[in-house]
């Protein structure tokens, strides 16, 4: 038997989103996206785009990671490159560094020796820093051995690997559900 439920896709004003203005006021959740040399334009807008939708504080570009103003980064970040706060770094290490010293737990998200698989993850009340890598090698090595953990996502199929925006989605996501200012801002 069929439900006789009805949806109404909702306007975009009916969203009642941020503008960007409220957005910069918001408190955010207390997460740094670093990209480790990611080559992909659309792969940087993607992470820009997610790291909007969960109030994510930061994002670090890193090496040849492509930095706003860009077209090709536009094109998936529609604006969100302009709302949410951005830094560039030539060295990853220097990023790592940076946030080290103002006390982050920094995580690769990495298919490495003793990883924390995702759905394990366990938070605490902090700052967090998440590392994602470049789509052919992943994150450098001298930059694993500076985190403090590494996280990795479950997989079951023939692929050894996802697409670093799908990845960074997905990690975002825990850590925007899992994050306990996160959840009292919004409960």
């Amino acid at each position: 038997m069929q439900s006789l439920l009805t949806m109404r896709k909702l306007k975009i004003t009916e969203l009642k989103r941020l503008n960007q203005a409220e957005f910069k006021q918001a408190k955010k959740i207390p997460l740094v996206v670093v990209l480790d040399n990611v080559r992909s334009l659309h792969n940087v807008g993607s992470v820009f785009r997610t790291s909007d939708a969960f109030l994510v504080e930061a994002v670090y570009l890193c090496g040849i990671t492509a930095t706003p103003p860009h077209a090709e980064i536009h094109k998936t970040a529609l604006g969100a490159e302009d709302s949410v706060t951005w830094k560039y770094f030539e060295k990853t290490l220097d990023a790592v560094g940076e946030l080290k010293q103002q006390n982050y737990h920094i995580a690769a998200v990495e298919q490495a020796e003793n990883s924390i698989s995702l759905e394990k993850l366990t938070l605490k009340n902090g700052k967090y820093a998440i590392i994602f890598g470049n789509e052919v090698k992943g994150i450098d090595q001298e930059v694993m051995n500076r985190c403090d953990s590494c996280i990795e996502i479950p997989q079951f199929g023939t692929k050894h690997s996802l697409n670093v925006s799908v990845t960074a989605g997905i990690v975002i996501w825990e850590f925007s559900r899992r994050c306990v200012c996160y959840l009292k801002n919004f409960m």
